[in-house]
């Protein structure tokens, strides 16, 4: 008999016949959680009444606190709790109406013995959207089965129908026809220029540069060097108090500076003196600080692409990230040399930003630079969420939005281009975006992500659509109206199967100057992807 103090598992409580139960994941932030708590909760009502008429039960897993006004998992120990109170078998439903950290109830759900759905509300209100396909992606990474329905208020017979086999068989799958594995490429010009560029990276390597790895719970974000490495791409890892450092010796002139060549450029600020609701020109002379510390920290290192996490602790100590990152990802944008002032950094060229530290567009940006550069294109490249769409006459246009750090050229130049101030509920010491409506004009759309242990990437065609006026005005305001947008179209792929398939709530869009060199650069991107060994995915409407 032992004298040690052996521990006690809590008993498990037993799932309720004919029951599911659900959670919900939240932001971290108390400002976010609480403002879209009336959303969840009508989204969780339609659920409810949904699984109710399907003749099943329905348990929350953790109760609303009062105090805090919501009833979201709000931190990974708070989703650790909730769990343990769980059936570990019982079906689980995890309801989602706004982005959502994923670390909250990823343990739990690794874990979890019982069949598991993601469900979303299809509204661009909050991006609960965005929040599904990040959970899905991360347990994709993790390899939890799980399975994925969304609906405008689960009263549509596709959504029923979804929520019905999946109660009934603990499983529901979608179609996915639209994907088809990269074949056997002919010898070609542009395979030969992939191939090419594959071996030199491979070679000669490449680093990116990671201002703190996790941001805002995206596990599915983070990839091991070892996966890296073979790519001959490494990681520089940096702290942000070292970018917030460089910023302070930055002069307030030289900050200036880069104001005066923006105001030339034709770009528009809205301005405000209210710095907790209004963008101001402190803010702004605080973002172009962190533009020049970026690239000359990038060029201590050497760095071939970087990422700053922002989300959490550098939103309590400096404006938004966005606009630094959107100036870096411009071929044209204001210079910025060397602290000896003898040499401009990156010059003629963008330094590539992985906005939130994605490290999957860190590494469709590094090779969509490098091919794009190849053959004389813009090589600026935008990271969007896939935010929501609807349909528009013939076609179904997404909302592709991102929180303001898209390069100016997509939106035709800093003279169609604005900056509003971001959000106060994510942005509390506020900041400017670098926002307008994406150009129309051929693009291809990426995203490079982990399955089954390895990178896979899935590519294809889309067009960037113009939309009336009035159009975009109601989809920004619909979503997020300080934000840049794109009015995107994606060949041969449904809404459906692009949320069944999309393993990451971000997506890499690049421009093309016709539907031919569109082509041809996919074809280039996709053998450079191949050759580094990258299992490569086309989907939809590719001429390959």
């Amino acid at each position: 008999m032992t004298s040690y103090t052996l521990p006690v598992l809590a008993e498990r409580p037993k799932a309720a016949s004919g029951t599911v139960y659900t959670v919900a994941s939240g932001d971290l932030r108390l400002s976010a959680n609480a403002t879209c708590w009336p959303t969840q909760q009508k989204l969780e009502s339609d659920l409810t009444a949904a699984v109710n008429s399907l003749g099943w039960k329905v348990q929350r897993g953790h109760e609303v606190d009062a105090d805090k006004g919501h009833g979201f998992i709000d931190s990974q120990r708070a989703g650790i709790e909730v769990f343990k109170r769980l059936p570990a078998d019982a079906p689980l439903i995890v309801v989602e109406a706004v982005w959502q950290y994923s670390h909250h109830v990823l343990a739990g759900l690794r874990s979890h013995k019982g069949p598991i759905l993601i469900v979303a509300n299809w509204s661009g209100e909050f991006p609960g959207l965005v929040g599904l396909l990040n959970l899905t992606a991360s347990l994709t990474k993790a390899g939890v089965k799980h399975s994925a329905l969304w609906s405008e208020d689960f009263t549509d017979e596709w959504a029923l129908k979804g929520l019905k086999t999946w109660l009934e068989t603990g499983q529901l799958t979608h179609d996915e026809g639209h994907v088809r594995d990269l074949p056997a490429l002919p010898a070609s010009p542009e395979v030969a220029l992939g191939t090419a560029l594959a071996e030199q990276l491979a070679t000669e390597k490449a680093i990116i540069g990671v201002f703190d790895e996790g941001c805002m719970g995206m596990y599915n974000a983070i990839f091991d060097d070892e996966l890296l490495n073979p790519l001959g791409i490494y990681k520089e890892r940096l702290s942000q108090s070292a970018l917030v450092a460089e910023m302070n010796r930055v002069s307030d002139e030289e900050a200036q500076a880069v104001r005066t060549w923006l105001d030339r450029a034709g770009m528009t600020f809205h301005l405000g003196s209210d710095e907790a609701t209004e963008l101001t020109g402190g803010q702004l002379l605080s973002q172009f600080k962190m533009y020049i510390a970026a690239l000359r920290i990038a060029d201590d290192f050497g760095l071939d692409a970087v990422g700053i996490q922002y989300q959490q602790g550098l939103k309590d100590m400096v404006p938004a990230s966005d606009l630094a990152e959107g100036l870096l990802n411009n071929v044209e944008r204001p210079p910025v040399r060397s602290r000896d002032g003898s040499r401009e950094l990156y010059a003629g060229a963008p330094l590539p930003h992985f906005n939130e530290v994605d490290e999957g567009v860190a590494v469709d940006s590094l090779i969509t630079n490098r091919i794009w550069t190849a053959m004389g294109l813009d090589p600026a490249t935008t990271l969007h969420d896939i935010r929501w769409g609807e349909r528009y006459g013939d076609d179904f246009v997404w909302v592709f939005e991102i929180s303001g750090s898209v390069p100016a050229s997509h939106n035709g130049g800093y003279d169609k281009s604005y900056s509003m101030r971001q959000p106060p509920m994510y942005f509390p010491l506020g900041g400017g975006t670098l926002s307008g409506v994406s150009k129309p004009g051929e693009i291809v759309w990426s995203r490079v992500f982990l399955m089954d242990g390895i990178l896979h990437v899935d590519m294809g065609r889309g067009t960037a659509v113009e939309l009336p006026p009035e159009e975009t005005e109601r989809r920004l305001n619909a979503t997020t109206p300080q934000w840049p947008i794109m009015h995107a179209v994606l060949h041969g792929v449904g809404r459906d199967q692009l949320m069944a398939r999309h393993k990451a709530n971000h997506v890499n869009v690049v421009y093309a100057p016709d539907a031919a060199t569109a082509d041809r650069a996919l074809v280039a991107k996709a053998a450079m992807f191949a050759h580094l060994g990258v299992r490569v995915h086309l989907c939809g409407e590719v001429n390959c």
